[in-house]
Order: structure tokens, then C-alpha cells, then sequence
């Protein structure tokens, strides 16, 4: 479908509108950059063509380019590590100015005939081909930031970024193109994006034997597939009730009976695939933004840790119990942060460490499926992404590809009401996934249909 929707592509690289400092021109990596994956993130805005009533010409296709190439020309000043390099080590950002890719795409189609496709896959034609999720280290494509500005038949655009993963979390990537948006709206102040402070060095000093970067095998036998489900406000106030009816958490909140509920499902899915057909145990790393507990939201970087959740039996499933077991790993960490405020990067380091070995312990004793979650609910990215041409009406993330299965991200509603989650699974699990009774309960396919 790709190849044949696209009509032309061109390329530029963009550069920084002024020169980086030479005190600035070395960006070490933390202990975190450097357990991380060297892959791109992307995620992507789709926005509608204005009114016909509308007199917006930043909206016509040549000015729209322009426009966000200035833009972004203009923030790499600020933004500059994105500009830079991975040294061939991959433990160093060399701050060089080299430049972010730009790709400016005319396709063939309209946005709806991606946005109201069932197959999350669709999605992908709006970034560059074969980029999501695919390597980002001195010997993959590297540069650290790739954009593409989309043209659909209908009028409609989309505008998607990759950002390597080695130099940003989510929240750095919301924070990115939240700064562009701005930016390009030619606000008359810096102030919202100034006083940044790049890397987490300080916090998780790095390794000074990390360990080489490796992909895992390409299973071409377990493809993945991606869907997106909504679960509305009336059904999350409908598990917070339940949890705090049968579980010791009296104020859960929306993001943990959302994880329960579709971590349950998921592995559900995978016993109704085994060959024997029973439960199996499960655990599961939940990212968690550092920011708000550190009091530091100006950071970009990878300022995140991993809670681990693990679940013997069918019962430790059930999602009372499972929203127990993910407040408690929360808890108990804030708690070890709170009381080693004065020297947080002792706390941080240990704990991510113990998390990696005791999931990996688990997997091999128990012979476990790990599921992964990632949350990018609360960044306000609907508000904040308007590039002068008005707010996006869906933004979200290409879906997974081979090797990694099992990964369930939530972002926030477009209308505000609750929350979308994307979920990856094995392909021959998804059709259990999708007729999981309780799931449908509480949640439904999310489709966006073009006003």
C-alpha cells in the first residue's frame, strides 16, 4: 500500500539557525540512554483542511513546508542534540550541527482512508518508509530527529517526527513538537522554552562498560499487529469503582484500570493461543516519568524508570488485584526516592538495575511473557500541537514492528473523553483480543471518522 500511495518525496536537511557553543558540543549518555534501544520513536498529528471560509495561507502546501522548515530551523538552536550525531560508540551525542531530516510527502489517498482503517499499520504511510522503530545508532540512518510534512488528496495533512530514543522518552518527544508548535506559531516569547537541560547523566551516570547494542531476531513466523481501543470515562470511573469495592486502592487512577484491564486481555490472548491452552504467568515494566517527582519538567532526555509487576496466578490477574500490585510497586518506590532526595541518582540507578534483573530472573524461572506500557496520557498534546493551522484531530504512534510484542500505550481521547490505547500482540492473538468479552465491556475499536 505504501510504495503505491505516494507521489513524490523530497528531502532536505535542516540546520540549526545559529551555531552551537563549543562547551555544548558534547552530550554524554546516561546509564539509562544506554540500556535503551537505539531506535526512533514516531509519533504523528493529522489535521484537517480548514473551512473553506478559512482564510489561513499558512495551510496552502507551499507555505505549510516553509513555514515548519523555518520553524524547526529555528528551535534546533535551542533543541540542539537533536542536531547532532551518535558517536560510533553510541555513547555520546556530538552536538555538530549536522542537521534533522526533513521530508516533505504528497500521497495519494485520503487521511480518512488511514484514520478509519482498522489495520494500525495503515498508519505508517505517514512516516518515512521503513523508519518507525527502526535503528537510530552510528550504523542505522544517523541522524537523531527525521520529520515528514504529509499531503493527502482530501487536503488534509499530517505531520510526523522520529526521534531517537537514545536522546528522548516520551514526554521529550511531547515536549519537542509542543516547542515546534509554538514556535511556529511565531510567539513573540522563548519563555515556555527556555531553561531546558539536556541528558540525565547527572541522575544515571553512565556505565563505563555498557553493554553493545543488539536487535533481537526477526520472527518473521510471529507477526505483530497493532489496534486502538477507546475506553470512555464512564467505563474507567466503572473499574475505579470496582477496584475500590474489592481491592485496598481507594483512589486508582485512570491510567492503572486502564493497564490492568488490557494486560489481563492480552494474556487471556496469548493461553487461548498456547498449546496448552492454559495460563500463563506474566510480568509487566511500566514506564515511569521521573519528572513530576524530581520537580525537574524542563529535562530532555530518557528521565524514566521501570516498575515491575508480576502475576503467578489468574487470580493476581483479576484487575482489582493486579491495580493493587501496580500501586504498590509505585508506592514503594516513590517512597525509597523521597526519603534519598539529596543523592536520587543512588535510588534510581539501583532500582532500575534490581527491575531488569528480577524480570529477567522471572522470565527464566517461570518461563513468563513480558509485557511492556507506556504512558503518554496528561502531556496535553491536542491543546498544545496547534502550528497555526488549528488543533490536531488525532495524534499517535506508528504501529510496533518485529521483535517487540506485547505493548500497550495510552494516550488521551480527542474529544477528552478517556483514554485511546494502542496494543501490539502476536497476530494469531489479536482476534481472542478482540472478541475478550470483559474488554468490550469497558472498551471499544477506535475509529476516527472525518467530520
Amino acid at each position: 500500500m505504501v510504495a503505491s500511495r505516494i507521489l513524490s518525496t523530497s528531502r532536505k536537511i535542516i540546520k540549526p539557525s545559529s551555531p552551537t557553543s563549543h562547551s555544548l558540543r558534547r552530550l554524554n549518555l546516561s546509564f539509562f540512554d544506554q540500556l535503551v534501544s537505539p531506535t526512533y520513536t514516531p509519533l504523528v498529528a493529522f489535521y484537517s483542511k480548514p473551512p473553506p471560509n478559512t482564510n489561513n495561507s499558512l495551510y496552502e502546501s507551499s507555505h505549510t513546508s516553509q513555514h515548519l522548515e523555518n520553524s524547526l530551523s529555528k528551535l534546533l538552536s535551542t533543541y540542539y542534540p537533536l542536531a547532532g550525531r551518535l558517536n560510533k560508540g553510541d555513547t555520546f551525542v556530538d552536538c555538530n550541527g549536522s542537521g534533522a531530516e526533513f521530508l516533505n510527502v504528497r500521497i495519494n489517498c485520503s487521511m480518512s482512508e488511514i484514520l478509519n482503517n482498522p489495520d494500525k499499520d495503515a498508519i505508517d504511510l505517514a512516516f518515512p518508509q521503513n523508519m518507525p522503530w527502526a535503528t537510530s545508532s552510528f550504523e542505522g540512518r544517523g541522524s537523531l530527529l527525521v520529520a515528514q510534512l504529509n499531503h493527502f488528496s482530501c487536503g488534509g495533512i499530517a505531520l510526523s517526527i522520529c526521534i531517537s530514543h537514545k536522546v528522548a522518552d516520551g514526554y521529550s518527544i511531547v515536549k519537542f513538537l509542543t516547542d515546534w508548535a509554538y514556535t511556529a506559531r511565531g510567539a513573540i516569547s522563548t519563555e515556555p522554552i527556555s531553561g531546558l537541560k539536556f541528558g540525565t547523566d547527572d541522575l544515571f551516570p553512565p556505565m563505563n562498560d555498557p553493554p553493545a547494542d543488539t536487535e533481537p531476531p526477526w520472527d518473521e513466523a510471529q507477526r505483530l499487529v497493532t489496534r486502538m481501543y477507546h475506553i470512555p470515562s464512564s467505563s474507567l470511573s466503572k473499574l475505579k469503582d470496582t477496584v475500590a469495592t474489592n481491592s485496598p486502592v481507594q483512589n486508582p487512577t485512570r491510567a492503572e484500570v486502564a493497564t490492568a484491564l488490557l494486560h489481563k486481555c492480552g494474556v487471556t490472548a496469548e493461553a487461548m493461543t498456547s498449546e496448552s491452552g492454559s495460563f500463563r504467568s506474566s510480568i509487566l515494566f511500566n514506564a515511569m516519568n521521573l519528572r513530576p517527582l524530581l520537580s525537574q519538567l524542563n529535562i530532555i532526555g530518557n528521565l524514566s524508570t521501570i516498575s515491575a509487576s508480576f502475576a503467578a496466578t489468574e487470580d493476581a490477574m483479576q484487575v482489582p488485584n493486579y491495580v493493587a500490585q501496580l500501586r504498590k510497586a509505585k508506592t514503594e518506590f516513590q517512597e525509597s526516592l523521597k526519603a534519598n532526595m539529596n543523592n536520587p541518582k543512588k535510588v534510581l540507578t539501583t532500582h532500575t538495575m534490581e527491575k531488569i534483573k528480577f524480570g529477567a530472573d522471572v522470565i527464566e524461572e517461570h518461563k513468563s511473557d513480558l509485557y511492556l506500557c507506556s504512558n503518554f496520557c496528561n502531556f496535553g498534546v491536542y491543546d498544545a500541537t496547534d502550528f497555526g493551522w488549528g488543533k490536531p484531530v488525532r495524534v499517535t504512534l506508528a504501529s510496533r514492528r518485529n521483535p517487540v510484542s506485547n505493548y500497550i500505550y495510552l494516550m488521551d481521547n480527542p474529544k477528552g473523553d478517556g483514554i485511546d490505547a494502542l496494543v501490539t500482540l502476536r497476530e494469531n492473538e489479536m482476534p481472542f483480543f478482540e472478541s475478550n468479552k470483559e474488554l468490550l465491556q469497558f472498551a471499544s475499536p477506535s475509529f476516527l471518522q472525518q467530520q
